[in-house]
């Protein structure tokens, strides 16, 4: 069993290995602060998009990279939001999206489907069923990373069916340690929906 989960890293060199595995930990640390309501997610996020960033050029993963590229942008954003105050209470609570973030939520999922697209198709990508894939997974994670900017419940139903997508598509692709952080983050990820759920009917 573990020979089968780890047999692809026969062939990969010590370091990337060490930057898989640091990318992992620091993602999974994120995660569990973004449960918390912690805004600790974001610079520990940072660390492992940032790495990812280089080994998912380094493969030639397009579509990944561009969602680490956006990740990393968004944590500064999101660090940023999540700072700001509002008559000396936090502007950008825990809430459930109203027809304005639908809308924006409805056209960067569009937008980042024709982008990811155009890019595999620029670079002649579209090969393999995984590209189909990986451009759906983009555009769920582009969307989720936003509403979690803006606190919105909602992200956490995002991150549960791209994680899910994302568990059996990073094992095929050879990249088991990220495979598993998958699995861990959707289990954080329902665990965070009831954590932010159980705040959100105590202010009611």
């Amino acid at each position: 069993m573990i020979e089968f989960l780890f047999s692809q890293y026969k062939d990969y060199s010590n370091v990337f290995i060490f930057l898989e595995l640091t990318a992992v930990v620091f993602g999974i640390i994120s995660v569990l602060f973004a449960r918390k309501n912690n805004i600790l997610v974001y610079p520990t996020g940072l660390v492992s998009t940032l790495i990812y960033v280089y080994i998912l050029l380094e493969w030639k993963l397009f579509g990944d990279f561009i969602i680490n590229i956006y990740y990393s942008i968004m944590s500064i954003l999101g660090w940023y939001l999540w700072t700001r105050k509002k008559n000396g209470a936090t502007e950008f609570p825990i809430s459930v999206m109203n027809r304005k973030d639908y809308l924006i939520s409805s056209v960067i999922f569009t937008g980042t489907l024709l982008f990811v697209a155009l890019v595999y198709y620029f670079f002649d990508k579209f090969t393999h069923w995984t590209a189909y894939v990986d451009t759906l997974t983009t555009a769920l994670f582009f969307v989720g990373m936003w509403l979690m900017a803006k606190r919105k419940i909602e992200n956490w139903l995002l991150w549960i069916v791209a994680d899910i997508i994302s568990v059996p598509l990073y094992f095929y692709k050879g990249l088991t340690f990220s495979s598993i952080q998958f699995l861990l983050f959707t289990i954080i990820a329902i665990l965070g929906y009831i954590e932010w759920r159980k705040f959100l009917q105590k202010q009611i």
